[in-house]
């Protein structure tokens, strides 16, 4: 995931990546644009929310790589886009549909014993078939807002700013983009901003998308087809629960949800410090700088392996190198080598 760079970073390199970030900002509207677009050619009925999401999914995977490819050429697509298929991802995704769901019963479980929530039920079979469609759409959904504001814009722009300004900047950004269709209040706005912040800790610290994919599919499931409230104002996606709020805005949220009560940002808040807590084995594992390959490759797995090896063979011992001295020919005097008689004066 996101990359972290060391301070000798020239000015050149930050403007650089924020070019790349900007770029592919840009991208996430044109696609969001196209998707709509397309999914509204192809039907008008139920499934073209779902063929939007899953449209507006595979334009920003799609596009992302050609960026990280130009952008980044020594390192992987898939760690690009975060959409590392790793040991154990399913298992990051479920501790994040984990922390998802513990924040939304947080959030929801007060107003609920104090009896400010109205329940109605419609069980007719086209509302259990629209359960299905709501829940790809918002699996498909969830996953394409990730890879937009935690994939690779998010990577560009911590390298851009750094990882903690980054964090910071992109929860502001997310907070004004998930608003956007709901009347605004300050309660929603600082959960919203709250939520980016937990999210983008969970790329951060995983380098993966699956524990924020997770957090964020757990926590829309749960808020709109299970409970059947408001997402982000007027949005519904319940179709057999439809759950209205009764009493104080600050408790239940009123008209925009539990989102914008205040037990909404303090369970958004909760999460930062849920993420932060239960990511830190995932953070030791895989939160470390990436070793970019260059010159020369070596095996080091390999190597040290052929090492061990040697070492603890048991080889038999080598044979003794043996001299053969041979018989002097025939008829042929030794030569005398004695140097006293060579050095002895001639006698008078």
């Amino acid at each position: 995931m996101p990359n972290r760079r060391s301070e000798s970073v020239t000015f050149a390199e930050r403007l650089r990546a924020l070019g790349w970030f900007l770029l592919g900002a840009a991208w996430f509207l044109v696609a969001d644009l196209v998707s709509f677009r397309a999914a509204n050619g192809i039907t008008d009925g139920d499934l073209q929310d779902p063929l939007n999401r899953i449209f507006l999914l595979f334009l920003l995977v799609v596009g992302y790589r050609i960026l990280a490819r130009l952008s980044q050429p020594r390192r992987s697509a898939a760690q690009a886009t975060g959409l590392v298929v790793r040991p154990g991802w399913g298992g990051e995704w479920a501790l994040g549909a984990a922390l998802g769901w513990g924040g939304v019963v947080a959030c929801v479980l007060p107003a609920a014993l104090i009896g400010g929530l109205v329940v109605r039920e419609f069980t007719n079979p086209h509302q259990f078939w629209m359960i299905a469609v709501d829940v790809v759409a918002l699996g498909a959904g969830t996953l394409a807002i990730e890879v937009a504001f935690r994939g690779y814009p998010f990577q560009r722009l911590t390298d851009a700013m750094g990882p903690a300004m980054g964090t910071l900047f992109m929860a502001a950004v997310y907070a004004v983009w998930w608003t956007r269709q709901a009347p605004i209040t300050a309660a929603m706005l600082l959960t919203a901003f709250l939520l980016g912040w937990a999210l983008a800790l969970g790329a951060l610290r995983t380098r993966a998308l699956w524990v924020s994919w997770g957090l964020h599919f757990a926590w829309a499931a749960a808020m709109g087809i299970l409970f059947g409230l408001p997402l982000a104002g007027p949005l519904s996606y319940s179709p057999v629960i439809v759950t209205n709020s009764r009493g104080p805005g600050w408790l239940t949220g009123g008209g925009q949800g539990p989102e914008s009560s205040l037990f909404g940002v303090l369970a958004a808040a909760a999460l930062v410090i849920a993420v932060t807590w239960a990511t830190s084995d995932l953070k030791y594992k895989h939160g470390f700088d990436e070793i970019v390959p260059g010159g020369i490759p070596v095996d080091l797995d390999a190597a040290a392996r052929q090492q061990h090896e040697a070492a603890m063979a048991t080889a038999a011992p080598a044979e003794p190198n043996l001299v053969q001295i041979l018989p002097a020919p025939s008829g042929s005097a030794p030569e005398r080598s004695d140097a006293r008689e060579e050095d002895e004066p001639e006698a008078t």
